[in-house]
């Protein structure tokens, strides 16, 4: 069976390390994005190099209409869906709750949790034994910043990010008899580019010494756990969160 993946937010960082290595895992890959067309182009770029099959397709994972088009454009150039990464996200300044604006909580809430559970949506009509398809696996990428709460920095994110949680659970269970899986990875303090969008480009440095490990993870490893998770050695897994944090 063709092994087709999506990976939302898969230009940069963790998202475009997990479409690499899981093109190497012989997955034909969509790599999705939002606006930077050139970073999922060189992704594509890489893959194709390689000699596998990837696209890029662009949809703001907070508009149903877009990942309504994405889904239909994958099914068209890749074929059925057998994996998704529900990678995108962002995050936003550090803000106290009392100085943050529900333009803000709807931002965070629209991409990080409705986007995640719309992509998912799609995915679960796809895989479905129940929607005449083969079955697949799915992996939400969450944030340790759930069971710690980011006070001070970013509770909203934090409480997203659970939000993401308790969809794993509940989705992975709805879905067990029906040949999906599903599970999440909920990185620490990793080295990519999402700091500097939230105003903070060298705060993965900063807090190296909160770490038990002294260092924050790279976005290799954080793609290895979900290329695992979404693999069949991952078989009886589900349901399950794997925290990547270098023991924070």
């Amino acid at each position: 069976m063709d092994k087709v993946l999506l990976v939302t937010g898969g230009g940069r960082g963790i998202g475009a390390a997990t479409a690499l290595l899981a093109a190497q895992r012989g997955y034909a890959v969509a790599v999705n994005y939002t606006s930077n067309s050139l970073a999922a182009d060189e992704v594509v770029r890489q893959i194709r190099a390689g000699g596998g099959t990837a696209m890029a397709v662009r949809a703001d994972v907070a508009d149903e209409a877009q990942v309504l088009s994405m889904f239909q454009q994958v099914d068209a150039k890749l074929g059925r869906l057998t994996a998704l990464a529900n990678n995108a996200g962002v995050v936003d300044t550090t803000q106290r709750v009392d100085e943050q604006s529900l333009a803000r909580w709807q931002r965070m809430f629209a991409i990080n949790v409705f986007g995640t559970m719309l992509c998912a949506r799609e995915a679960v009509r796809r895989m479905s034994t129940r929607h005449g398809g083969t079955g697949g696996a799915i992996v939400n990428v969450g944030s340790v910043a759930s069971v710690h709460g980011a006070a001070g920095q970013y509770v909203d994110y934090a409480a997203a990010k659970g939000a993401v949680d308790v969809f794993t659970l509940g989705l992975a269970r709805e879905v067990a008899t029906e040949g999906i899986r599903v599970n999440a990875v909920r990185p620490g303090i990793v080295d990519t580019e999402i700091h500097a969008s939230g105003g903070q480009p060298g705060r993965a440095q900063r807090l190296a010494p909160q770490i038990p490990m002294q260092r924050p993870g790279t976005a290799q490893e954080i793609a290895n756990a979900i290329v695992w998770l979404l693999s069949d050695e991952a078989g009886y897994s589900t349901g399950s969160i794997l925290d990547v944090t270098g023991g924070r």
